[in-house]
């Protein structure tokens, strides 16, 4: 056999090598969960502050969309939804600090595209919300089209998807503009509110939400033009699938929920119903939350203490809150949307 300088046979060194391999695979298949559940926390990255989605009140109490899927997380894996702990994370350091384990989840609006998925070595399970770039622009501007935008002045957060976005719609409309950028999103905002730029540009969702903050928020028109189709979903490291597994299904077991009829007003009677789907959404029937490493009533632990898909949409960024956002594409599939989740079964 042939032996390397120092005496170590290319076996062996094979040997160490898938030895290593191996530890180092199921060390991150199975750290996050186990360190979670040692630790009695979900560590949340969310936004600092953004209505509707994650924003903390004076005394530090979280609230938003975003903010109510890591409880949802957080209820699954304790039966409580207050064992999330939300650390908030700018954009450009968002998926360093997932990457460096500061976070066990992202659920802070971030676009599912391929480029971060290979670069930052993550996955994006499931989307949570279907988004898109918009416009806004004040009402004594009388546009009620991104096409009557040329020569204008941009705002827009830099190093985000959304400064590439603006980029590729001017040049393809043949419109010139000028750009006005900063890193952080708080920054864009007090740009535009003190016209510093005529235009402001992010995710419609976004936009709906920076728009309570302005000074005269009814003088601000959003259009109606979508440019860019920007997914947003939860966002976990590669390499850990057992993770992975419980953050994707607890969306989907939210939508299902919706589907089904089954909210947090009526969960104690779905756990008497006979129908299969429920049954098995409910843990009456099957081994599905054994299977993810939860317990079996993983799915009525998070509906009971967070709610379904729907309840959180509307009490966050739709007909219940400010925001008052139609739900448009993240309508279920069979109400006129796209919003779909496979089956538990």
């Amino acid at each position: 056999m042939r032996t390397f300088r120092g005496g170590l046979t290319i076996g062996l060194a094979v040997a160490v090598l898938v030895a290593a391999l191996a530890a180092t695979y199921e060390l991150y298949d199975t750290r996050t969960l186990k360190r979670t559940i040692r630790r009695g926390e979900v560590f949340c990255g969310v936004n600092a502050g953004l209505p509707g989605f994650s924003i903390p009140d004076d005394k530090g109490n979280w609230t938003g969309f975003d903010v109510d899927f890591c409880r949802a997380v957080a209820a699954a894996i304790f039966d409580d939804p207050s064992k999330a702990r939300f650390i908030p994370l700018d954009a450009n350091e968002r998926f360093k600090e997932l990457q460096n384990r500061k976070v066990d989840i992202l659920s802070r609006n971030s676009t599912w595209d391929m480029s971060r998925e290979q670069n930052y070595d993550l996955y994006f399970p499931a989307v949570a919300y279907y988004d898109g770039q918009g416009f806004m622009v004040p009402r004594s501007r009388n546009i009620d089209s991104a096409l009557s935008l040329d020569n204008s002045k941009v705002c827009v957060q830099a190093a985000t998807t959304t400064e590439l976005n603006l980029a590729d719609y001017f040049h393809a409309n043949n419109m010139k503009y000028q750009e006005v950028k900063f890193p952080k999103l708080d920054g864009v905002l007090k740009a535009y509110d003190s016209g510093q730029c005529d235009t402001f540009t992010a995710d419609v969702s976004q936009l709906y939400a920076l728009r309570l903050n302005m000074n005269k928020p009814d003088d601000q028109v959003i259009l109606p033009d979508v440019i860019s189709k920007e997914p947003l979903a939860p966002v976990v490291r590669q390499r850990d699938d057992d993770w992975m597994m419980i953050v994707k299904w607890t969306l989907y077991a939210m939508i299902n929920a919706e589907e089904l009829g089954v909210s947090s007003k009526n969960i104690d009677e779905a756990l008497k119903s006979k129908k299969p789907d429920v049954m098995r959404l409910v843990g009456n029937e099957g081994t599905y939350g054994e299977d993810l490493g939860l317990t079996k009533d993983w799915a009525v632990r998070i509906i009971r203490h967070v709610g379904n898909y729907g309840e959180v949409y509307d009490r966050n960024i739709g007909a219940e809150s400010k925001l008052h956002i139609p739900r448009g594409l993240n309508q279920l599939w069979s109400a006129g949307g796209i919003q779909y989740a496979p089956p538990i079964r």
